[in-house]
């Protein structure tokens, strides 16, 4: 434990409470490598939440890199809360005990900032949950110079529309960049203004780049019949955002995202937290790049994070070996969301392999495409006896992949099956999207004819150098369209519809040739066509999230703990339908409500790549050729590797 924590704290909760409730560990920190220091010695206290249980949080890399930052600024201390399972819920609404940040274990109101990580759309009322037990104002308007600052960052960010009433602020991009000028911009405004403070920081730090600040910002509506104060111009764009604009003329129209060019010269956690309860992910994570040069059409991530930006042979060689002798961990994955596309995999493996592998440290390697060369790397770090195979087609017909643009053909994926088995895997785990756009019966049934071609190339192996019956799993999650995709514009399946489509796919599966070698399962739909509003909802959607959390929802990702109905009662209450927001198709004048933030990749890149997905047509990756997404606009990169 670092020397900045102070041994001698008192846990905030009893421990007649913590012999009652689930994992205790969850709550009482002293984690190996906390650093948080002296509370009432800090100019500025942060602290920072991930709004899912400790063990998922915990797992979390973008909080260990932010951690690690703020704790290295002087006189900023950086601690963290996250939210407490429903048996812990329970008892502190009960007995009226403020939610604490789990190293000082001081109530989060005290803190000067409340710092959310957005991860993923169903822990909305997550965040809700962490604010009432806070005893912060859920609404920013209610809040007052006594409430710390709640700023939420993540991927959700890139449409916070939804949650925007929830928020004093949000960060767009990269978090390592900006910080220290908002803290110091905190800490002027606090010592020139200490009554009334607020606004004028708001105000302020709306002009820092990155920084969003919904209160200063003002969206209307067309009206959704005819007459009205504003008349659609369309029929089609009925109900749809008229204009959104800054509140002053000081504030920005437009928010740009953050981004870090150099991942060399930059926060890394050399001392990563290592969690007393098991994390979900309980391993060193070494993050090789960022970003993905492939342009799948329905990924969020690969638009977002462009450019692609790698970090140095060195530096990974370093940060490895120092993170796993400061935690002891017996696990360290390498994290991208292309690994096979970092430009010096091979070294890097065999690098692990010679210096750490033979010692008992596993290492793991996911987002692998399906070539000899990643096979190849596989079976230098995984004993192929035990381990399986992931591959991720995506969809069961080329035509299908051509339209989402997963630059992988049908070849190359029985190829590369064939090449797992003759290395000796008898495991393949295939991931497949249902409901994508133009889908059909044909694309469908796809999915099953694909899989039990896999499970044919292995039974064309000699039987004496086979491991065994082969095991083919296949699972389809239900797409979701997503901001700043090719695929934002379009409709999304209903929840009948998507039921309808995997039942057809199961029924399918039954009927191949190989059928007591293959598995297949599904996700959920209702959460599927939920997550869907809230990924392209507008402001108006927040009722609705309020209206769901004062029903009892909290943890909607887990399956034990959604409550579909609730969600179904909370939208019909306050007139926002999943139709509205799912299942139509938006027109490329329809002002979107994240328009206002520029991610880099600009709007008529993905208006073009939609029309292409429509026709079926194959955009190059960005190693084979500029696609003009407008990425360039940052000067490094991948935009910029064959230029000397």
């Amino acid at each position: 434990m670092d020397s900045k924590v102070n041994n001698m704290r008192k846990l905030a909760l009893p421990e007649e409470i913590l012999l009652k409730v689930e994992k205790p560990a969850r709550y009482i920190g002293g984690e190996i490598n906390c650093a948080c220091g002296d509370f009432d010695d800090a100019d500025v206290n942060f602290c920072m939440c991930f709004p899912d249980v400790y063990e998922i949080g915990m797992s979390h890399l973008g909080i260990q890199i932010l951690y690690d930052m703020f704790n290295s600024f002087d006189r900023v201390n950086c601690d963290r809360v996250y939210s407490p399972w429903n048996d812990l819920d329970r008892i502190m609404r009960d007995r009226d005990i403020p939610l604490f940040a789990v190293e000082t274990q001081r109530p989060v109101r005290d803190f000067d900032f409340l710092g959310i990580t957005l991860q993923y759309e169903m822990c909305y009322t997550n965040v809700l949950q962490v604010l009432e037990l806070s005893h912060i104002p859920l609404f920013s308007r209610d809040r007052t110079d006594d409430d710390p600052i709640v700023i939420g960052g993540g991927p959700c960010t890139y449409n916070p529309e939804p949650i925007a009433d929830f928020f004093d602020m949000f960060y767009i991009g990269e978090g390592e960049t900006r910080y220290r000028q908002l803290l110091d911009l905190y800490l002027k405004i606090k010592n020139e203004h200490p009554d009334g403070w607020r606004s004028i920081f708001l105000h302020e730090a709306a002009k820092v780049p990155g920084i969003y600040v919904p209160s200063l910002y003002e969206v209307s509506y067309y009206d959704t019949e005819g007459g009205g104060e504003f008349p659609a111009p369309h029929p089609e764009l009925a109900g749809t955002i008229r204009e959104f604009r800054p509140v002053y003329d000081d504030i920005p129209a437009t928010v740009r995202k953050e981004i870090v060019m150099d991942l060399d010269d930059t926060y890394y956690p050399e001392k990563p937290l290592v969690p007393y309860a098991r994390a979900t992910q309980d391993r060193v994570v070494l993050e090789i790049q960022r970003g993905c040069i492939r342009g799948c059409r329905f990924c969020q991530a690969g638009m977002i994070y462009r450019p692609v930006r790698e970090r140095s042979l060195e530096f990974l060689k370093d940060k490895a070996l120092k993170m796993l002798k400061n935690t002891g961990q017996d696990e360290i994955t390498l994290s991208s969301l292309s690994s096979s596309d970092y430009s010096h995999l091979q070294e890097l493996v065999n690098y692990l392999v010679d210096n750490i592998h033979g010692r008992g440290i596993n290492v793991s390697l996911p987002s692998l495409r399906i070539d000899a060369f990643s096979l190849d790397v596989m079976s230098r770090v995984q004993d192929v006896r035990k381990g399986s195979v992931t591959f991720a087609p995506e969809a069961g017909t080329q035509r299908m992949r051509n339209v989402i643009n997963k630059g992988l053909t049908e070849e190359d994926i029985i190829h590369g099956s064939s090449e797992a088995f003759a290395a000796g895997w008898n495991k393949v785990k295939l991931y497949f999207m249902l409901g994508q756009p133009t889908e059909t019966t044909e694309d469908v049934e796809g999915i099953a004819v694909l899989s039990d071609l896999i499970a044919r190339k292995y039974y064309e192996i000699p039987k004496d150098k086979r491991n065994g019956r082969v095991q083919v799993s296949a699972s389809s999650s239900f797409f979701v369209p997503k901001p700043f995709t090719p695929f934002q514009w379009c409709r999304m399946n209903s929840r009948t519809e998507f039921i309808e489509k995997a039942k057809l796919c199961k029924a399918n599966f039954a009927k191949m040739l190989n059928a007591k070698s293959l598995r297949y399962s599904w996700h959920d739909a209702d959460t599927s066509v939920l997550e869907g509003v809230l990924a392209r909802g507008d402001r108006r959607v927040g009722a609705a999230i309020y209206n769901a959390y004062k029903k009892g929802c909290i943890y909607d990702a887990w399956t034990e703990s959604f409550v579909y109905q609730n969600w179904l009662d909370a939208f019909e209450e306050t007139g926002v339908t999943f139709e509205y927001y799912n299942e139509r198709v938006r027109s490329f004048d329809e002002i979107l409500p994240w328009d206002y933030i520029d991610c880099g990749v600009n709007k008529k890149f993905l208006w073009l790549e939609w029309q292409r997905a429509q026709e079926g047509r194959v955009t190059g990756n960005c190693r084979m050729g500029c696609a003009g997404c407008g990425a360039l606009v940052f000067g490094g990169g991948v935009c910029f590797e064959n230029t000397n």
